[in-house]
């Protein structure tokens, strides 16, 4: 227990860390979990494989396009608040989407409970930043090690739901989580400490809102198009959309530009350390999160896994990341930024080229992705502590709006990663000889970017 400068309410540090830990559980936990329940819910809506799908493609939709949205509200209306409407605003969507008896209403509930899921990881950041004092490093730090954990048993518990329950519960098991978070937030996270009276009175850049909210959502339903199975190069829609999402982007940089007051200060997306990160986070994180999104599908493509077995792959992944994240955490302070990145992405490139690569004689394939997965996660883990903390120390003042943009990069690398391999591999009639040569390729391009780490911000011990 202790209290930051200029505090009333001493700071439970253990308890707030383990609130919003387990609200960042939750939300790793769903992001999966739902996967898992499709076919029952397509049976039980009475309703197609498509539109079924639609209610993980409408969640990624609403998270990214809320993030950034998210990061601002938490620094102009305090953490503490965000926290709670976001808390709130998941758990209610969560309860109405398990009593939906609509697939259309459903796909709507869940864009809305991603909307407040995009609020947790920002406010959670800067709730540390602000009340942890020297500890904050290690307490974000350790944030990496709680979202591999969540997408491990997510598929689990979403199986026994579905096995043994219905594929509601795989949303009401949200309700009292969210419940038990929000009572014990109101009782032991302090309360914000004045950050909104400045945001009300310069009010909110609508208009930058707008134009970056145009631009992702065109952005993504090019990627949703790219996915389909029936997708055909370059139509006149995915043009359209393309060029429309590239027009918004430009627009919203000359915005904010000139503005006085933008949605988001342009040199925490592009200036002089921050560019840096956020594209080691799109390409380290989110193009690694691609690479393993897609392990389950080459175990049966190239070597007829069973899909159980190719998902039970993963878990040598998940292990590799939580110790790793781990053991960054704690040795950070004395390796500083780069050189856990360095490592981590060196490895991340080595297990990614393994996967391509055919099994050593003797090896059994199973064995042999095992292995190569556990190098990515290990890289993954790696990386994680330092990727964090590398942007928030040089502006803590921006802390939930740069843990946006930390999520925004992840969320962007992954869903471009995967949407562009899906396109190549529906034309493909050898699916996994082409997914391998795309690991080739992305082994090739991560290597290629190693150099980018030396801009990257260095900072040994606390700050």
């Amino acid at each position: 227990m202790s209290s930051s400068p200029g505090e009333s309410q001493p700071v439970h540090r253990t308890a707030v860390f383990m609130i919003v830990g387990l609200a960042l559980l939750m939300m790793s936990v769903d992001s999966t979990i739902v996967a898992t329940a499709l076919h029952s819910l397509q049976d039980g809506l009475r309703t197609s494989i498509n539109w079924a799908g639609w209610t993980i493609t409408a969640y990624s939709f609403g998270f990214v396009l809320m993030l950034p949205i998210s990061g601002k509200l938490s620094e102009r209306y305090g953490r503490r608040r965000i926290f709670l409407g976001s808390m709130v605003a998941f758990t209610v969507a969560s309860l109405c989407c398990g009593l939906a008896d609509n697939i259309y209403v459903l796909i709507v509930l869940r864009a809305i409970q991603a909307a407040g899921g995009a609020g947790f990881t920002p406010s959670a950041t800067g709730i540390i930043v602000d009340h942890f004092g020297d500890e904050r490093d290690r307490a974000v730090s350790l944030f990496g090690s709680i979202f591999p954990i969540g997408a491990m048993i997510g598929p689990i518990f979403g199986g026994l739901f579905v096995s043994y329950w219905t594929w509601r519960g795989v949303f009401f098991v949200n309700v009292p989580i969210g419940v038990a978070v929000v009572v014990l937030a109101l009782r032991h996270i302090p309360q914000d400490r004045g950050e909104g009276r400045e945001g009300i009175r310069s009010g909110m850049d609508v208009i930058g809102m707008v134009l970056l909210g145009i631009s992702l959502l065109a952005a993504m339903f090019s990627a949703s198009y790219l996915g389909e199975g029936s997708a055909r190069a370059w139509p006149p829609a995915l043009v359209v959309l393309l060029t429309i999402s590239v027009v918004a982007m430009w627009a919203f940089f000359r915005h904010i530009n000139h503005s006085m007051h933008p949605f988001i200060d342009p040199r925490l997306i592009y200036g002089p350390g921050f560019g840096p990160v956020n594209l080691i986070n799109a390409l380290y994180g989110g193009v690694t999160f691609g690479v393993v999104t897609l392990i389950p599908l080459y175990a049966t493509n190239r070597y007829g896994i069973n899909a159980l077995d190719s998902g039970l792959v993963l878990t040598a992944q998940g292990a590799a990341a939580i110790i790793l994240s781990i053991m960054a955490a704690l040795a950070l302070r004395r390796t500083g930024h780069r050189l856990p990145i360095f490592i981590g992405g060196t490895t991340i490139a080595i297990g990614t080229l393994l996967l391509a690569v055919s099994p050593i004689a003797g090896i059994p394939p199973y064995a042999w992705l095992s292995g190569s997965a556990f190098l990515v996660g290990a890289g993954s883990g790696a990386i994680n502590p330092a990727s964090r903390n590398a942007g928030l120390q040089l502006a803590p003042e921006h802390s939930s709006t740069l843990a946006a943009l930390r999520s925004m990069c992840l969320q962007i690398g992954s869903i471009t990663a995967v949407s562009i391999a899906t396109a190549i591999l529906t034309s493909s009639n050898d699916p996994g000889g082409i997914q391998a040569s795309i690991y080739v390729a992305l082994a090739l391009l991560l290597v290629a970017a190693l150099p980018l780490i030396a801009r990257a911000p260095e900072h040994h011990g606390s700050w």
